[in-house]
């Protein structure tokens, strides 16, 4: 009888150790589009190809390209608010094309 208790307790302290061995181990992060979009873009504003793709790892393609187009639409948002001109316009400046 005594042995069937000692198995029991060498076995739960066993499975408790294990247990708090997990606990105590950092947890993969994870990101999400935003964070991606932000890293992805400003990896290819420095024209650094390892950056670029571990940010593209982050999350779908299709999250990716949403995030991206977002961060596009804030920053020209916030540039024309910032010049006092229309999104149109500095988009148009932005990407060098002729004004309308």
């Amino acid at each position: 009888m005594t042995d069937i208790v000692a198995g029991l307790r060498r076995l739960f302290s066993r499975r408790a150790t294990a247990g708090s061995e997990k606990d105590s181990r950092p947890e993969k992060r994870t990101h999400n589009l935003f964070e991606a979009a932000a890293a992805y873009v400003s990896a290819c504003a420095e024209d650094d190809q390892d950056r670029i793709d571990e940010a593209a790892t982050w999350v779908s393609p299709e999250a990716l390209s949403f995030g991206v187009n977002e961060l596009a639409c804030r920053a020209v948002i916030a540039l024309a608010r910032e010049r006092d001109e229309s999104p149109g316009d500095v988009a148009r400046t932005l990407l060098g094309l002729p004004a309308v």
